[in-house]
């Protein structure tokens, strides 16, 4: 019978043990108060993405390596996983334009990403360059109109339960339609990458601050623009 797959819970709680940290100790270490550290390590709490990057910077760690393997671990192989997700227990990162939420990040090595994503950028400056990261995706619109731009194609408005599939590698942005304030989507990231995790957290985190000095006026123009045209028709010959 396969083992129970470590929570994030369990994760911190293997992190202290290795390290002979009591609560108040990770907590001087981490900045992170005592109570929301053991909310976190009974799994009746998560931590936000902010909050995941506070702790690796603090305790001087890639974020990958808050999800390692061991090398006990490394040695089992993997059978029969299962996880339960739902938005309470999801790893969030949070930017003026949108809103993601990691799923069922307690399962390491993954080879699907399923995130619920929260959609507000309606214009190319305000989401800023294409962004490109290894494998493909899936898309499905679960509330409002959105409009996927892509490096090689003109832009495609997407309707409710509608859905698009793409490669990831190719440059892509998802914006709020006309006349809707925040859309929500489905997305099922997927990559031979077993780092593929770290790279998306590393690059909302440039994301984010991009977006902030966009906000604040102080951001250059974005490289790559090319987000605006009739919809649908193929504008390049891809790879």
């Amino acid at each position: 019978m396969a083992s129970p797959v470590p929570t994030l819970g369990a994760l911190l709680r293997g992190l202290r043990s290795r390290n002979n940290w009591t609560l108040k100790q990770m907590s001087e270490e981490s900045g992170i108060p005592i109570s929301t550290l053991s909310k976190v390590e009974h799994d009746r709490l998560t931590l936000t993405y902010d909050k995941l990057y506070q702790l690796s910077q603090r305790l001087g760690m890639r974020m990958s390596e808050l999800f390692a393997e061991t090398d006990d671990d490394a040695s089992q192989p993997v059978t029969a996983r299962r996880s339960l997700g739902d938005m309470a227990r999801s790893v969030r990162v949070e930017t003026p334009n949108y809103d993601y939420y990691y799923l069922c990040t307690e399962l390491r090595r993954k080879r699907m990403i399923p995130v619920i994503s929260k959609i507000r950028a309606k214009t190319a400056e305000q989401f800023g360059e294409l962004v490109r990261h290894a494998g493909e995706e899936f898309v499905y619109v679960l509330k409002g109109r959105i409009i996927v731009a892509t490096e090689f194609y003109d832009p495609v408005t997407l309707e409710e339960g509608q859905s698009i599939y793409i490669d990831s590698n190719m440059g892509h942005a998802y914006l709020a339609a006309e006349g809707c304030d925040e859309a929500e989507v489905l997305a099922v990231m997927s990559s031979a990458d077993e780092e593929l995790m770290q790279s998306l957290l590393g690059m909302h985190e440039e994301k984010k601050s991009e977006q902030l000095q966009v906000a604040s006026g102080q951001a250059a123009q974005p490289r790559d623009r090319r987000v605006t045209g009739r919809g649908g028709r193929r504008k390049a010959a891809a790879a």
